[in-house]
């Protein structure tokens, strides 16, 4: 049994500690304002027009770090034992760090389709036609792709707002993703921070003496 003066309860409380919080709390706060941010933010993108496609509007990917910083609270919650001696806590832990590498795919995700997007809308020319606005990258092409979108009366204050929101989308999901990826490898280097490179050669060197002796 260990007791309260024991030198490595204090060392195993101390690396589970960071500035006196349990070290995932810092994390689960950041993913929590970020990915409320990144939810709201493409909600009111999906708002703006209903033809704007659901990879233009990642709510999902604040979705999956909101959920994440969750099961990070949750974790915060159950009492902390050294090498994961209980089943719950082996299974929320990794929960959270699954949950945090989807959210860092997604947020990484989400800022690729923004920014070909955004640099896609940077090359429009628009046009006001029954109160839907259609965009096309390149007007000398009759066969060009074109951009409709519905319930848009105003291409230039369309265009202006959506090249915002893509900006702060990417802007927000990069935080997110540097914030997702910094919690997995906390979470592992919590985990896997020993290594007990020797232990398996002490069985060799001892055959290597019995041999010697014989």
């Amino acid at each position: 049994k260990k007791t309260k003066g024991d030198p490595k309860t204090g060392q195993e409380e101390e690396s589970h500690t960071c500035c006196g919080c349990r070290f995932p709390l810092l994390f689960a706060l950041l993913q929590l304002a970020l990915g409320i941010s990144v939810t709201v933010l493409g909600f009111l993108m999906a708002g703006i027009s209903s033809s704007l496609l659901v990879r233009d509007t990642p709510y999902w990917a604040g979705i999956i770090v909101c959920v994440a910083s969750l099961v990070g609270f949750v974790m915060l919650c159950i009492s902390y034992q050294p090498d994961e001696k209980t089943c719950v806590q082996f299974t929320v832990k990794l929960l959270y760090f699954l949950l945090s590498a989807l959210g860092l795919v997604a947020c990484v995700l989400a800022v690729a389709f923004a920014a070909h997007r955004y640099l896609q809308m940077t090359k429009f020319t628009c046009d006001t036609i029954l109160e839907s606005c259609q965009c096309k990258l390149d007007t000398a092409d009759p066969l060009g792709r074109t951009f409709t979108y519905q319930n848009a009366s105003d291409c230039g204050s369309l265009t202006s707002i959506l090249n915002l929101y893509m900006l702060l989308q990417m802007v927000l999901n990069l935080i997110a993703a540097l914030v997702c990826l910094s919690a997995c490898f906390v979470m592992w280097k919590h985990r896997y921070q020993v290594f007990y490179v020797g232990v398996r050669f002490y069985p060799l060197n001892a055959t290597e003496g019995q041999q010697q002796q014989v």
